[in-house]
């Protein structure tokens, strides 16, 4: 089945979910010495230096434009929040959402899911499944839902329930799959022994308590289910020093870690290496991790890894002031233009074939025992 998204449906409530009413509140960015002791440059450093326009071609004009068809819902879960015109999900428990949810940005989603399939070498997932076996799936903040309908056309004998704080699920989807508003942040209400397997799929920025998250996985997991949780790094490297201090891509990933610690959500688990130490913590077993370098770009020599530095430069390019918009206006608190300037730089340097630059990801899965 096709897993391109179609119009939001509104997904099924979940009996016996409770969400805070407390709405989340916008954090203060950072001082201008706080920014500076953290290693970043001030909006005037790229706002000061113009690229010709047709290097620029990145969509981040649309920064501060706002044109939602959902907005006039009257359901609370379609009243989203607006940051610089880019629309974010409603208030929902403690959850506060880097991402966009309009459809800008569902549609970079759909480049995301390709690319980490490649990335992946075109699996789902890394667990040793037994198709037979697996009844009942979870896929913790499943976003446009192209996981949970894959892997539902995968495995049609399981049921698959994809949750998230927003609802842009697709409404056509295969019968064995639905979708819940939920906030993974909170007590997991399903009951102890249900799901054989849960996927935690680039989570960072978003989870506020590791080791609670993966004592909910735990907990719901059958004896003998797996979890398994793919991310990202949250540095760009390069082995000839091509990616310098104070890049566009080196202050990428510096206003992403500033942003985590300043939201409580860290975008370092690679680097904390926190999918292991928390889910030997939750009680997990058999736990395995795969490594794989990703370039940026298709600057690689090698074709399978610069297949895989293409996708994601797509993914990124996509939706590019979407990625920033929120980080840069909640971290900095620049404005839409100094966002933009910003934006450009990037471009330019995610297609400068002299520039080597690469991430790393990383698979993990482990066992609840029998």
């Amino acid at each position: 089945m096709s897993s391109s998204t179609q119009s939001p449906q509104s997904p099924k409530s979940p009996k016996g979910k409770v969400t805070s009413p407390a709405p989340a509140v916008a954090p203060t960015p950072l001082s201008a010495e706080a920014q500076d002791a953290a290693g970043i440059l001030p909006a005037t450093y790229w706002t000061e230096q113009p690229l010709p326009e047709e290097d620029v071609d990145d969509g981040a004009s649309s920064l501060g434009s706002f044109n939602s068809t959902t907005a006039s819902l009257s359901t609370s879960i379609y009243r989203y929040r607006e940051v610089h015109g880019r629309t974010y999900h409603a208030e929902i428990g403690n959850a506060e959402s880097w991402e966009p949810n309009d459809q800008r940005h569902v549609d970079a989603m759909e480049i995301v899911h390709h690319a980490i399939l490649v990335h992946m070498g075109g699996k789902l997932y890394f667990s040793p499944l037994e198709q037979k076996k697996v009844q009942k799936v979870l896929d913790i903040a499943t976003g446009a839902g192209l996981w949970a309908v894959d892997f539902a056309d995968e495995f049609p004998n399981a049921e698959v329930i994809g949750t998230d704080v927003t609802p842009i699920q697709p409404s056509w989807v295969p019968p064995n799959v639905q979708f819940e508003i939920e906030d993974c942040n909170q007590q997991w209400t399903w009951p102890a022994n249900t799901f054989d397997f849960i996927n935690l799929r680039s989570l960072m920025g978003v989870v506020d308590d590791w080791n609670a998250l993966y004592r909910n996985a735990y907990r719901v997991a059958k004896p003998g289910g797996y979890v398994e949780c793919y991310t990202t790094s949250s540095r760009f490297l390069s082995d000839d020093g091509s990616v310098k201090e104070g890049s566009s891509l080196d202050q990428w990933g510096r206003v992403f870690r500033e942003g985590g610690k300043k939201l409580g959500r860290t975008f370092s688990v690679y680097e904390e290496d926190l999918q292991r130490k928390c889910m030997e913590a939750a009680g997990f077993v058999d736990i395995e991790f795969k490594d794989i370098q990703v370039p940026i770009g298709v600057w690689h020599p090698e074709k399978e890894e610069a297949e895989r530095g293409l996708w994601w430069k797509l993914a990124v390019e996509a939706d590019l002031e979407g990625w920033i918009n929120y980080m840069w206006n909640a971290v900095l608190g620049w404005s839409p233009d100094e966002a933009k300037a910003f934006a450009r730089h990037l471009k330019r340097d995610l297609n400068n074939p002299k520039i080597h630059g690469y991430f790393m990801g990383r698979v993990a899965w482990g066992r609840k025992p029998e």
